[in-house]
């Protein structure tokens, strides 16, 4: 009989679950369902959007991602560098993206 067993599996590191990265549009998609107003800018996005979207490019890039899908309008302003788009609600509970 041994005197000192051997147990490996408390031995062993706990194995770390790898979480799915959600595509900066859809992100972007799920923060519009629970926007307040009509309509969102660039700015807003910056402001209180997810925190993967809170540089020019990436915020941009995913709103024309938006825009192509159809759930962003983009909204004409009198200043050429704003960005304001329109939200278009659709009665869907859990939209998501094809990707």
């Amino acid at each position: 009989m041994p005197s000192d067993p051997k147990f490996s599996f408390a031995d062993e590191p706990e194995p770390k679950i790898k979480q799915p990265q959600k595509n900066p549009a859809q992100r972007l998609l799920d923060f519009l369902q629970r926007w307040p107003k009509n309509t969102i800018s660039r700015r807003d996005i910056y402001i209180y959007g997810p925190k993967s979207l809170r540089d020019r490019q990436s915020a941009i890039n995913a709103a024309e991602f938006l825009v192509k899908a159809g759930w962003l309008v983009p909204y004409k302003t009198h200043r050429h560098d704003w960005r304001v788009w329109e939200i278009v609600r659709k009665p869907i509970i859990h939209p998501t993206i094809a990707a």
